[in-house]
């Protein structure tokens, strides 16, 4: 072990064959990318940060008003009572189902 950090220390290379040079040469490219990229990634980051954010909180805070419109609403139903109207060409049946007189997918507290 202490010969290879004696060899490292040197400048021999172990794993690759790759000379120092294209190596840094590499490293230089990674850097200018870094820098290039930067003002962009920026760029992003406050738009996520200011609009979009702020754009969910806001169409999250009107699907609840829209829900809690409509809440008010399905009770206000509830309390008062909804008459259906019997149409004649509605619920035609020339024969009973077998598990009642409504379909199977029949719901007294939403459906008329």
């Amino acid at each position: 072990m202490a010969s290879r950090i004696a060899a490292a220390a040197k400048g021999i290379r172990f794993s690759s064959s790759v000379s120092a040079a294209a190596g840094n040469a590499w490293l230089a490219e990674r850097a200018a990318l870094k820098e290039h990229a930067g003002p962009a990634a920026e760029t992003w980051r406050k738009i996520s940060i200011y609009v979009c954010i702020p754009a969910v909180i806001a169409a999250s805070a009107n699907a609840y008003n829209l829900w809690a419109k409509h809440q008010a609403h399905l009770e206000h139903e509830r309390h008062e009572g909804h008459e259906a109207v019997k149409y004649p060409y509605m619920r035609l049946r020339s024969k009973a189902f077998p598990w009642g007189d409504d379909s199977l997918f029949f719901n007294p507290a939403v459906n008329m």
